[in-house]
């Protein structure tokens, strides 16, 4: 799962998505033969955009979503009152523009006029007054909660002003108005979780919802009233499918529009003639990273010695050179290499056998019995990871970490299962031993949601149950302060703790490597990535495939 720390906490655009972090742009993209842009016909509207993913989508009611399927859907039905543009600066979204008042106390918004919901209502501050009300009643099951707990009092000021007092400075308030608001003369007086705006949503985005085929396929259609201007594609479908193998197949056949390559994928199996005429693919330093989780609770993970003993004994460049192709960096905390929130002095787990079961001696794990699996006090040391159906990197990951563990005496096994039951089933529910997921790294560097210990609920996202009492004030700290030198002392000193305590095996930061059907025009990738300004990608005429 890239599990997305999503939309609502600013998604950040995804997903969201989740939400991507980074001020500097520092990402460096390249295409398949050094092409980053192009603009080599007039704009022109028609077509549809086959898109592809691994997962269907749980709910496009965003709020209620922490899945990167669903953020991806929802991010073309829904806007926010603010966004990120393709260099990572917030502009307005459904408010026009804002003030900073009070020491950054208040935010004061001025929303745009003439824009409509997708059934033809007016939106107005009353849509996002009731937005910011549902999210803070307790009866929301929601994740994204927090940032709006913060606001002290809200109000609609008239139809397109909204202003928001925070009690003490919360340094993520303008980033968390990304949130997608929500119709209230839908919702007012409803049970959200019921809502058939689950299945059917409304809208004021650039995308209309059309269908929906439970796990094969979502259809929007442009909006021709959007407010920033109709899309230049008529038509966006998002096709469920499961396997990476049948996806390329897919697309070589042309009945997909992009898929993410595997890394095999993208460094042999579209190294031909015909991949360079009819398709783009690009890399870049994703926002993202991926772990190997251990549910804290179980009695295997309680001593910090064993976990650091994991660490030491998985060879994280093996991963990104036989899995990745050597697509990636080794990650050593949540955050990004190279912004300015990363810490590059934490420590480090080179890959050390010796060193891994010295450690896991001191825990009191040895092979008393000769078996070749370590024990304490007579039981095993074995556990099993899982990981979900459609990600062969992940599963690959898991297999080679089998086999290094084995070499220290601890026996791993593997279970893969389908997506939606992975989450709700097991996810949720806290019903695993470890994990290997992905998390989306934000653009702003709050991760409260994720590492306060006070986050552990069902659906919430600190799933893995992490608790540290220090970590928690310095979250804190840092969310309650606008100076960017402080904000960053705090995360360094939470990086220092994450790497002493290593309550996940931070894995790898991957590349991302989507490819895109050479049809679409418009396309320039920048430190955002590239889906930034979807709705003004085109397919010439004489191009166009899918023609009503």
């Amino acid at each position: 799962m890239k599990h997305a720390y999503a939309r609502a906490q600013a998604i950040s655009q995804i997903v969201l998505a989740c939400l991507l972090l980074l001020l500097p742009g520092i990402t460096a993209f390249a295409g398949a033969a050094g092409q980053v842009a192009e603009d080599s016909a007039d704009p022109a509207h028609g077509d549809a955009f086959i898109d592809s993913s691994i997962g269907d989508a749980s709910t496009l009611i965003p709020i209620l979503a922490s899945d990167s399927a669903s953020h991806s859907v929802a991010g073309l039905i829904y806007n926010g009152l603010v966004k990120y543009d393709k260099d990572l600066n917030l502009i307005g979204d459904l408010a026009e523009s804002w003030e900073i008042l009070d020491k950054g106390l208040t935010i004061r918004f001025h929303l745009r006029k003439n824009v409509f919901w997708h059934d033809g209502q007016p939106f107005t501050s009353r849509d996002v007054l009731f937005t910011y009300r549902i999210m803070c009643d307790p009866k929301t099951p929601t994740a994204y909660a927090d940032p709006f707990l913060q606001v002290k009092d809200a109000r609609a000021l008239d139809d397109f002003t909204f202003q928001v007092h925070y009690e003490k400075p919360f340094a993520p308030a303008l980033e968390s108005w990304g949130l997608s608001v929500l119709p209230e003369h839908l919702l007012k007086g409803k049970d959200i979780v019921k809502s058939p705006l689950s299945r059917h949503p409304v809208g004021t985005g650039p995308y209309i919802f059309q269908s929906w085929e439970s796990g094969a396929k979502i259809t929007l259609q442009a909006n021709p009233r959007y407010f920033e201007g109709r899309p230049c594609i008529d038509r966006y479908v998002y096709r469920v499918i499961p396997d990476s193998a049948t996806m390329f197949l897919e697309l070589k056949s042309g009945t997909i529009d992009r898929m993410g390559l595997t890394p095999m994928q993208y460094t042999r199996q579209t190294d031909t003639p015909y991949f360079r005429q009819y398709f783009k693919k690009y890399c870049y330093l994703s926002f993202s990273y991926t772990y190997l989780g251990y549910n804290l609770k179980n009695p295997l993970f309680k001593d910090s010695r064993v976990r650091q003993a994991i660490s030491c004994a998985i060879d994280k460049q093996e991963l990104i050179d036989v899995v990745h192709m050597g697509l990636g960096q080794i990650a050593t905390g949540p955050y990004k290499p190279g912004t300015w929130v990363y810490n590059p002095e934490v420590k480090k787990y080179p890959f050390n056998h010796h060193q891994a079961r010295e450690l896991l001696s001191k825990a009191g794990w040895e092979d008393h019995d000769g078996d070749g699996v370590i024990d304490r006090d007579g039981t095993p040391f074995q556990f099993t990871i899982l990981t979900n159906i459609g990600n062969n990197e992940r599963a690959k990951c898991a297999e080679i970490i089998q086999y290094r563990l084995a070499q220290v005496g601890i026996r791993v096994k593997i279970r893969i299962i389908e997506w939606a039951s992975f989450i709700n089933q097991f996810i949720n529910q806290r019903r695993f031993e470890a994990v290997i997921l992905g998390w989306t790294i934000p653009q702003d560097p709050d991760l409260y949601d994720i590492w306060y210990s006070g986050k552990t609920k069902p659906e919430e996202l600190n799933f893995i149950s992490y608790s540290n009492a220090e970590v928690d004030g310095l979250l804190i700290k840092a969310r309650n302060t606008f100076d960017q030198n402080e904000r960053r002392k705090y995360y360094f000193r939470i990086q220092e703790i994450l790497a002493e305590e290593q309550p996940c095996t931070f894995l790898y930061v991957p590349d991302a490597l989507p490819v895109i059907s050479s049809r679409f025009h418009g396309i320039e990738p920048a430190p955002i990535g590239i889906d930034y300004n979807f709705i003004k990608w085109y397919v010439p005429k004489r191009e166009q495939k899918y023609v009503p």
